[in-house]
């Protein structure tokens, strides 16, 4: 399926029924055509809400709101500061975003519950562990973890020097992985907080995904899509990286998976996208013609089907051969 949007994706998700993406004009559409208008300006961050039944965007005008096919709802506000990151735990039913230094977490489920977290420098990613019972923010000089209920604590500070772009958990929750401004990614063992660094990158890395059960993290920010070991206590450390999909001519600017399956999605900054199996051999090229770098990629929970759009509104939703 090919859809051409007027507008440029901020994300591609999929909820419990298909595809849905979100745009810089405050729409969101979704692949049966449906489009619902839900915010005043940009979206900035996007997650599926914690139902599995639509998602959770944040935008410019200061507002998350849950879309659904058939609606919109304001769910909180952060007095007209942009959102700049949000995730979801459909284990918990929580949701957590961020607006400057603050980050909020709000339940899908009771309308009066928000706890406020406040950090020294502004919060650049937030992701919940995979039972949604703690948070990480990355900030200015590593990564702050919440727990997510609990009002009054003081967070565990994961310190690495320089500025945090993004933020994820190992999927065994063991291990806390940041993207940096300087083009390189650190990661920390949460149990003891030893540190791990994975570098030698040409470009900035924008995304990062597990899969194969957590055994491998891939990555953007190469010519191929370059895979870290996360095998044993140690995961990475002492270990080497490899890449697949390697290309001289193009850079990979998205990567996307699934933590319990052995697919891996790529889109390149030229407006390529594959999906491969790093225990195989070969790509399989879903979009091969050249166009406007890749802005927005996601995986189907089931790993059958790859959702992606490219900077200039061309989009696509396509089964995974």
């Amino acid at each position: 399926m090919q859809l051409t949007f007027d507008a440029q994706p901020t994300a591609a998700l999929f909820d419990r029924t298909g595809a849905v993406f979100a745009l810089g004009d405050g729409s969101i559409r979704f692949e049966g055509g449906e489009r619902t208008d839900a915010h005043d300006g940009a979206v900035l961050c996007a997650a599926v809400h914690p139902s599995g039944d639509g998602i959770v965007t944040g935008g410019d005008d200061g507002k998350v709101v849950w879309t659904r096919r058939d609606e919109a709802v304001v769910l909180a506000d952060a007095s007209g500061k942009w959102i700049d990151a949000i995730d979801a735990s459909a284990d918990s039913g929580l949701i957590a975003f961020s607006h400057g230094r603050a980050l909020s977490v709000i339940d899908a489920k009771d309308p009066a519950f928000r706890r406020e977290f406040q950090h020294e420098r502004t919060v650049s990613g937030v992701a919940f562990e995979p039972k949604g019972r703690r948070i990480a923010c990355s900030t200015y000089g590593g990564a702050a973890l919440w727990f997510a209920r609990i009002a009054d604590q003081k967070p565990t500070m994961m310190k690495w020097a320089g500025s945090h772009t993004a933020v994820g958990w190992s999927p065994d929750g063991a291990f806390v992985v940041t993207a940096m401004q300087d083009a390189q990614l650190h990661g920390w063992r949460v149990k003891d907080q030893r540190n791990l660094r994975m570098g030698g990158y040409p470009s900035k890395v924008r995304s990062f995904a597990f899969l194969s059960n957590g055994r491998l993290m891939a990555t953007s920010g190469a010519q191929g899509a370059v895979l870290w070991p996360f095998v044993g206590a140690d995961g990475p450390m002492g270990k080497e990286a490899t890449e697949i999909g390697f290309d001289q001519n193009a850079l990979v600017a998205l990567v996307a998976a699934r933590p319990g399956k052995g697919v891996l999605a790529a889109g390149l900054n030229d407006g390529r996208v594959w999906t491969a199996d790093p225990a195989a051999q070969g790509l399989n090229f879903v979009r091969a013609d050249k166009a406007a770098p890749v802005a927005a990629l996601s995986l189907s929970p089931d790993a059958t089907r790859v959702a992606w759009a490219d900077q200039d509104g061309q989009a696509g939703v396509n089964e995974i051969a």
